[in-house]
């Protein structure tokens, strides 16, 4: 089993930034797939940005948001820039290895004035 451990959410203002952390129990060196969802009140969950030999982000936050990794942290990174209210939501992060992928338990980010 693997855990992953999201954190970094909170309460922003529109226009602020946060960074997502996701630290997992194991190597995410040898990873094959890594990603950060969300999902709003009322609404199903949604892709936001992965990582893999690309990356690759949703229509609605790319130019803002970004996606990198440590591997010496085991950790996946979101960097969210110009938030907007919009953005409001639990964010999840998921890694893919060979023998299954795992969610975190996610983040609240709530932008607000």
């Amino acid at each position: 089993q693997v855990q992953l451990v999201e954190s970094g959410g909170g309460l922003v203002q529109p226009g602020g930034s946060l960074r997502l952390s996701c630290a997992a129990s194991r190597s995410i060196f040898i990873s094959i797939s890594m990603g950060w969802y969300r999902q709003a009140p009322g609404k199903e969950r949604e892709f936001v940005a992965t990582l893999t030999q690309t990356t690759n982000y949703a229509d609605s936050v790319k130019g803002r948001f970004t996606i990198s990794r440590d591997n010496a942290k085991n950790t996946v990174y979101l960097q969210m820039n110009s938030l907007k209210p919009e953005d409001t939501a639990v964010y999840y992060c998921n890694i893919g290895w060979i023998f299954g992928a795992f969610w975190g338990q996610g983040t609240q980010v709530t932008v607000s004035s």
